[in-house]
């Protein structure tokens, strides 16, 4: 699978905005130019705690990961996600903060309202037909074995285990922390982040993966055309 290229169906800020540069600082990386990007003053450690995120570029999952189902081509992909943003409104997502997240740091909506959950399920399912099923490999690397038994339902149905009831909105700002690690990069980032403005998902973005590359984004399609 190694010359089998990833899709992936992600919110990625629009670029040289505010959020877009924190983002990409943090990680490192510019998935849009896919570029390096020079860390914030006085966190040049970061790069000792951002390889995972990195890898991906600032974004929120909408359609985790995937190969792409026999006999369909990336121009497909891209038909179907402007087929679907052109006609969608935009997504309020509110005032973001930095939290904790399990082991890791991301930034998560205070007050999420029920329109991000429903933008998310419906391009989970939107663009299910595109997918390839899981490989052995692949579903083995989401450790089914920590997954509840819902968790493994969604994953051998949609691929991914955090979907429908399970998904939350977030945009990941590090690997996963040991615990002692945890509120002390919690509380640097927040101070970096500061208070930001409320978001609004405004567009689509479809992003490809080459062998073990990062992710670039391959087209950033605007709601409503």
């Amino acid at each position: 699978m190694t010359g089998t290229p990833r899709y992936a169906l992600y919110f990625t800020p629009k670029p040289d905005s505010d959020l877009a540069r924190f983002g990409n600082a943090v990680l490192g990386y510019d998935n849009h130019t896919g570029a390096e990007v020079p860390r914030p003053d006085g966190m040049a450690d970061l790069a000792g705690v951002t390889d995972s995120p990195r890898l991906y570029g600032f974004h929120a999952t909408l359609k985790a990961p995937m190969r792409l189902a026999l006999g369909v081509t990336e121009a497909d992909l891209l038909d179907a996600a402007a087929a679907l943003a052109a006609d969608h409104p935009p997504v309020p997502a509110g005032r973001l903060h930095v939290a904790t997240l399990g082991a890791f740091t991301a930034l998560i909506p205070q007050a999420p309202p029920p329109e991000l959950g429903l933008f998310a399920a419906e391009c989970v399912a939107a663009f299910e037909p595109f997918r390839a099923p899981l490989t052995e490999a692949e579903t083995a690397r989401r450790r089914p074995e920590r997954l509840t038994p819902r968790g493994r339902a969604l994953l051998a149905r949609w691929g991914y285990p955090h979907v429908f009831e399970d998904f939350r909105f977030h945009m990941t700002l590090t690997d996963a922390l040991p615990e002692e690690a945890r509120a002390p990069w919690r509380e640097r980032l927040a101070v970096a982040y500061g208070t930001g403005e409320p978001l609004t998902l405004d567009a689509l973005s479809v992003l490809r993966q080459d062998g073990t590359a990062p992710f670039r984004v391959v087209q950033r399609i605007p709601f409503g055309g």
